[in-house]
């Protein structure tokens, strides 16, 4: 029976329990510390709290200790790694080898993130040979290159993202905000340099298009319609992007993709099931168009194809609401189906390639009446929303009830009675007094009382011929100890390490340039060289000068129909390319087709 997990961000405790009560098996969270998103930390009490209300489902939490670390890091790590075990943890993710041997030293089992750089099966079983239990792909495979990695390495569980804001370079391997501002990707502080608007110049200097665009910023990642797919390829963990979210996009994202896996496992029953337990109902429908989103693509997942970026801009786009269909004075209609309501944020792309937007003051069905008549609308322009305020509206109250369905079983043992709720167990010494009247009725309304519980019961089990009475008040304590003891641990078991035998499993070809193994401190260094690989410090360590900052599978000859590998037409520039930022900072383009993929080299 193979366990589907969807896995769901918090930024904070509120959104982790958000997440948990919208339907995901799995959160994951950033600690004060060492966290991939430094914006996103949490103190380990609430990381404690979150993980008591996570078990209570059989749900896990993972915390991100996914940064590099220094020298004189590594003691605060390791105490952080100590209480992360303490309070309950059931895995951390990691970028840092020095941070793996830690956490498996200390008993923690250990999951490599995405800033590992996992696009091949190779690496994935070097990752496994170290005693990682499971590994994050790369966002830019193929379902056909998942499913290859998964038969070369079946027993390493393979976690795919699904949802959410796309990098352009693979991760852990963009040194570009290290490079200009001197934040590192890697230690949590991303400026997003690829959100930028650039100019794309010729080898001569010239401009290739008469604006700056966003050359390098994608579109976000929806894979809901394609989730049989990516259970069938192998994937186990389902990942949702978003630890700087709020909670409302926590909810309606959850929600839609929980209740996606819930129909593909009632489809294939006999073969997996969900990672946790518990059953959502929700007072909304969760619709991914009615959340922030830059418009969406499911990337790479089929091969490479046009329109994964979103040039015009970086902002959330949001929903197709319709088409402007006639201005008057200070209102305006729209041809489409969408109900509007006062407070919505609309927008559209003008004639200058840029996203304008503004808010509805009033409506009045089809006719919109904004706070200020935007200055580029204009008949058949298509608008979309950003901002849904009946969305909001909905999504700002209590939104779902989770709850474990239980059956009962009553019986009565020598010294009183039994009662047994799933796994748990719990009696109560009590004597067996004859009843003057049926008891069934009362005994099932005292036994199902469970609104301030996980729990939900289904159905009360008594033997045939029960006539025993029993005190309302011995009832509750007997309901009081079973559900005590089902939360104590009867649903959920913790991770443990992988277990697994070190062994010297080659890393296959190598990065051409060794500070792309990110190696900051002596302990990782150490690591490497008992593997044999040579390794150089980490670009955070090194002077600035012409070096390669990042690696896109995202190329601007494909996008812009210059790929003649792929069917376009044959460039009619002089390369090499580059991007120009407003600042006048340059980045060198190389395409190396041989790996299809476009290098972006800081140009010095």
């Amino acid at each position: 029976m193979r366990t589907l997990e969807l896995l769901a961000p918090a930024r904070n405790l509120e959104c982790g329990i958000a997440a948990i009560d919208h339907g995901a098996d799995a959160v994951y969270i950033g600690a004060r510390r060492f966290g991939a998103r430094a914006a996103a930390g949490n103190s380990v009490d609430d990381i404690a709290r979150l993980c008591d209300y996570a078990h209570r489902y059989g749900a896990r939490v993972y915390v991100t200790v996914n940064t590099i670390v220094f020298d004189d890091e590594l003691a605060d790590t390791r105490r952080l790694l100590e209480q992360l075990h303490a309070c309950g943890a059931d895995a951390v993710l990691v970028q840092d080898m020095a941070v793996m041997r830690m956490a498996q030293h200390i008993g923690l089992a250990v999951h490599a993130s995405t800033q590992t750089d996992n696009r091949t099966a190779c690496k994935v079983r070097w990752l496994a040979g170290q005693g990682f239990s499971r590994v994050v792909l790369a966002r830019e495979l193929s379902v056909d290159e998942i499913a290859d990695i998964h038969r070369q390495v079946p027993d390493t569980e393979l976690e795919v993202f699904v949802h959410g804001a796309l990098c352009v370079s693979y991760s852990g391997l963009c040194y570009a905000s290290q490079h200009c501002f001197g934040r590192s990707a890697n230690r949590g502080e991303c400026a997003q340099f690829c959100r930028m608007k650039f100019d794309l110049l010729d080898a001569d200097g010239k401009a290739l298009e008469r604006q700056s665009r966003y050359y390098l910023s994608l579109k976000d990642m929806n894979q809901s319609r394609h989730l049989d797919e990516l259970i069938e390829a192998g994937a186990t963990s389902f990942k949702i992007e978003g630890r700087l979210k709020d909670a409302a996009y926590v909810k309606n994202v959850t929600a839609a993709y929980s209740q996606l896996l819930d129909r593909y496992v009632a489809r294939h029953a006999d073969a997996c099931c969900r990672a946790s337990r518990g059953h959502c109902s929700y007072t909304f429908t969760p619709d991914l168009n009615r959340t922030f989103n830059r418009g969406y693509t499911t990337y790479f997942l089929h091969g490479r194809q046009s329109q994964i970026a979103s040039f015009d801009t970086p902002k959330a786009v949001g929903e197709y609401v319709g088409t402007v269909k006639e201005i008057r004075g200070a209102s305006f209609t729209v041809a489409g189906v969408a109900a509007f309501a006062n407070g919505d944020g609309l927008c559209f792309v003008n004639a200058q390639h840029q996203l304008e937007g503004f808010r509805v003051n009033r409506v009045e069905g089809n006719r919109l009446f904004p706070q200020k008549m935007p200055a580029g609308l204009r008949p058949g322009l298509r608008l979309y929303r950003n901002n849904d305020q009946e969305m909001e509206r909905l999504l700002s109250k209590p939104s779902s009830e989770r709850k474990i369905d239980v059956t009962m079983s009553l019986r009565p043992v020598a010294s009183g009675f039994e009662l047994q709720m799933g796994d748990a167990v719990a009696t109560i010494d009590a004597p067996h007094q004859q009843a003057e009247k049926d008891q069934r009725a009362n005994i099932v309304h005292q036994l199902t009382k469970l609104g301030g519980t996980p729990f939900r019961c289904t159905e009360v089990v008594l033997p045939d011929h029960f006539h025993w009475f029993i005190p309302s008040s011995l009832l509750a304590e007997l309901r009081r100890k079973v559900v005590e003891t089902a939360l104590s641990g009867c649903f959920y078991s913790r991770n443990t390490l992988f277990p697994h035998e070190k062994q010297l499993v080659s890393i296959g070809e190598t990065y051409r340039n060794s500070y792309l193994f990110n190696v900051s401190n002596a302990e990782a260094r150490r690591f490497y060289e008992e593997q044999g690989i040579h390794t150089e410090p980490a670009y955070e360590l090194q002077t600035p000068g012409e070096r390669l900052i990042m690696q896109c599978r995202h190329c601007l000859r494909y996008a812009l129909g210059y790929c003649v590998k792929h069917g376009g037409r044959r460039p009619e520039w002089r390369e090499p390319l580059s991007l120009r930022l407003g600042d006048g900072r340059r980045f060198r383009l190389e395409f190396d087709c041989k790996h299809c993929q476009m290098n972006v080299y800081a140009d010095e």
